[in-house]
C-alpha cells in the first residue's frame, strides 16, 4: 500500500524516519545494517519506522533473501528520492512549509547533536563547519550561482558508499532577506 505523493512528506517528517532515509539514500541497506548505523534507536522502534516508510512508498524492497529461517529485505530509496517535489512545494501552504522546514531543521539539529555526543570530536579534522553569509546578487547572478553550485555537487551525489568514504551531510538553505 502506497501513500499518495502529497502525504509522503508528512510521513517522512519524523526525526527517526529522516535518519533512516538518509542512511539508505544512495545505497542498499538491510534492517540489520540500519540497526547498526542507528544504534541509539530501539530495534522495535526502528522496525516500525522502516515498515511505515515502506508502506508509504518511501522505501522500496530491492531484494529479499533467506537468512536462517527469516526473510531479510534489502531497502532502497525509490527512484526520484523522497524530497518533496517542486510541484508539492509550489502548492504547499505556509503552514505546510513551516512543517517541512521545521522537520529539516530538526533533522539537522539531531545530526549535529549526535556528532557532539561522540567520545572525541575535532571540528577541523572532521571537516565540520557551519556559517551564514549574505550574498548580494541580482537575479542573473543568483541563477549563475545556483547553476554552478548544482554542477559542483551533482557528480558527487553519484559516489557510492565505501570504506574509504566518510558520509558527510551538506544542508543548504537559501532565502531572500527583508531589505531594510
Amino acid at each position: 500500500m502506497s501513500t499518495p505523493k502529497e502525504r509522503r512528506a508528512d510521513v517522512a517528517l519524523h526525526p527517526v524516519r529522516i535518519r533512516i532515509l538518509v542512511a539508505v539514500a544512495g545505497g542498499r541497506r538491510t534492517a540489520t545494517e540500519l540497526a547498526g548505523q542507528l544504534a541509539d534507536v530501539p530495534q522495535a522502534t526502528l522496525y516500525r519506522h522502516i515498515a511505515t516508510l515502506a508502506n508509504a512508498g518511501l522505501l522500496d524492497v530491492a531484494e529479499e533473501r533467506k537468512v536462517g529461517g527469516a526473510t531479510e529485505r534489502v531497502y532502497v530509496v525509490p527512484e526520484g528520492g523522497v524530497t518533496p517535489t517542486a510541484e508539492t512545494l509550489a502548492s504547499a501552504s505556509r503552514e505546510e512549509h513551516a512543517r517541512y522546514f521545521t522537520a529539516f531543521m530538526s533533522s539537522l539539529l539531531a545530526e549535529f547533536s549526535r556528532y557532539l555526543a561522540r567520545e572525541h570530536i575535532d571540528l577541523m579534522a572532521d571537516g565540520v563547519g557551519y556559517q551564514q553569509v549574505v550574498l548580494h546578487l541580482d537575479d542573473e547572478e543568483f541563477i549563475r550561482f545556483a547553476q554552478g553550485f548544482a554542477e559542483l555537487v551533482q557528480p558527487l551525489l553519484a559516489h557510492e558508499p565505501g570504506e574509504d568514504r566518510t558520509p558527510r551531510l551538506l544542508a543548504t538553505t537559501l532565502l531572500p532577506l527583508t531589505k531594510g
